[in-house]
């Protein structure tokens, strides 16, 4: 795929921030339609103006994604208002910085898992048979982290949410492939982390940079495009999956915590203040 001119794209957690910036681009390589997704109406309203002054062909949608029957209401008015889709970026995503026995069950550990991995499941769903009945070109961007490869203190659930997301999203890939869908490619996303208001606070592990929204966007585009499977970054992450295989867990737990001071990161951790 060179372009998404022509296509469908549905973005989710697209009022602000990188979700914005993938509406951005749809825009400007001038998809058919670009349908937006978000529970915050305000900034989506805000982001729908400034897209349609660019010329986008722009359908929001405000839909909590942590509900299940919230996103079916919404993916039948979207098949409905707009048709199917062609190109999902499940870009929704929050944490919680604390210790596992200081979260609430409804209100953080149900929340996260909802929003983080039940939602791209239920989303994927919903839009999914109408990609691979087209045999056009289709995409599905899963945007995961490196938190669903290495364990880290102080995100327990986030980590559990996300390693939920990268399972069950490679997992989707291979199966599409062996059931002969060669059409919908899925792109699993797992960035280290990124300088946004989600993240405030946090500390950058050594010889990890902060990646920029920018930076990582730019690369979740040229990545979907091509249908690459599996995005890691920076390449720091690649390494420390290669060194944490072949230590024992005693000695990855030094390396990580003491050398790397990965399990030190969220300790200032703050987050976004609404």
């Amino acid at each position: 795929m060179q372009t998404v001119a022509g296509k469908k794209v549905l973005i989710t957690g697209a009022a602000m921030g990188m979700g914005k910036m993938y509406g951005q681009l749809a825009v400007a390589e001038n998809a058919a339609a670009v349908v937006l997704w978000d529970i915050n109406q305000q900034a989506l309203d805000a982001t729908v103006a400034e897209l349609r002054r660019a010329g986008g062909k722009v359908h929001p949608y405000v839909v909590d994604v942590s509900s299940r029957e919230a996103i079916e209401h919404a993916a039948k008015k979207v098949l409905a208002e707009v048709g199917e889709i062609d190109i999902l970026i499940n870009n929704a995503g929050i944490v919680r910085g604390k210790f596992f026995w200081e979260h609430d069950n409804v209100k953080d550990t149900f929340f996260t898992m909802a929003v983080n991995s039940l939602a791209l499941m239920y989303i994927t769903r919903a839009f999914l048979p109408g990609m691979i009945a087209s045999r056009s070109e289709a995409r599905i961007v899963n945007i995961a982290s490196a938190a669903g490869l290495v364990a880290n203190p102080r995100m327990s659930v986030y980590c559990a949410s996300k390693w939920a997301a990268i399972g069950w999203s490679d997992s989707l890939r291979i199966e599409l492939d062996h059931a002969g869908h060669g059409n919908v490619m899925v792109t699993t996303v797992c960035p280290g982390y990124i300088s946004t208001g989600m993240f405030e606070g946090v500390k950058a592990p050594r010889l990890t940079p902060m990646l920029t929204p920018e930076y990582v966007v730019d690369k979740v585009w040229a990545a979907m495009k091509v249908g690459t499977p599996f995005l890691t970054m920076p390449v720091i992450v690649r390494l420390s999956l290669v060194i944490k295989g072949m230590l024992p867990t005693r000695p990855w737990d030094f390396v990580a915590g003491k050398i790397f001071r990965v399990y030190k990161s969220m300790e200032e951790f703050k987050g976004r203040a609404t």
